[in-house]
């Protein structure tokens, strides 16, 4: 019997462990089916619609990369709470199509999980809420410490900045960042 306990002890933590990893994603999807609904409805009304009734934020932007078929719905604010069910655009960054550097990141095994596949010159298109499209195109990407991103938040340019942990591949947290940095191409102000 004693033979029996370990092995069953080790399979019930594994089993946990899948299942809290199951549950995240599978909350991530189902995150980002409401926020669309919620996003198209903002777009519809001109004004910000809550994903749910208990959100403390509202969709902001839609980030589209079209080669690689992938799409997310950013909230407002880049607090732990807003990443865990979508990207969020970083507090006191520029508007997508405005003068600076609008700045979203996202958790990199899952909203922002396409990141590794975006190439050099790849377009990345922001629909902000207000239903204006812009048009970005990939032009650097960098390896950076979480606390030494060297962006410029005072640049003249139009930017967009994506950000999201490094490696990718890695279960858990460490000081790297990967940064992916676009160039307005169409549209702004």
């Amino acid at each position: 019997m004693p033979r029996l306990i370990l092995p069953l002890l080790l399979a019930a933590i594994g089993a946990a462990l899948f299942g809290h990893g199951a549950y995240i994603h599978a909350k991530a999807v189902v995150a980002q089916v409401l926020l669309e609904r919620a996003f198209a409805a903002t777009i519809a009304s001109g004004h910000p619609v809550k994903p749910w009734s208990w959100a403390d934020t509202t969709p902001v932007a839609r980030i589209s990369v079209k080669r690689i078929h992938a799409s997310a719905i950013a909230l407002a604010g880049s607090s732990g709470q807003a990443l865990a069910f979508g990207p969020g655009h970083v507090e006191l960054t520029a508007e997508p199509g405005e003068r600076g550097i609008a700045v979203y990141a996202a958790h990199r095994d899952t909203h922002f999980r396409f990141l590794r596949d975006v190439r050099i010159g790849d377009e990345i298109e922001i629909t902000r809420s207000d239903g204006q499209t812009f048009r970005y195109r990939a032009d650097a990407s960098r390896i950076v410490r979480f606390d030494a991103s060297g962006i410029d938040p005072l640049t003249e340019g139009h930017e967009l900045v994506l950000s999201t942990c490094w490696p990718f591949d890695a279960v858990t947290p460490g000081p790297d960042r990967y940064i992916l940095h676009a160039i307005l191409i169409t549209g702004g102000t």
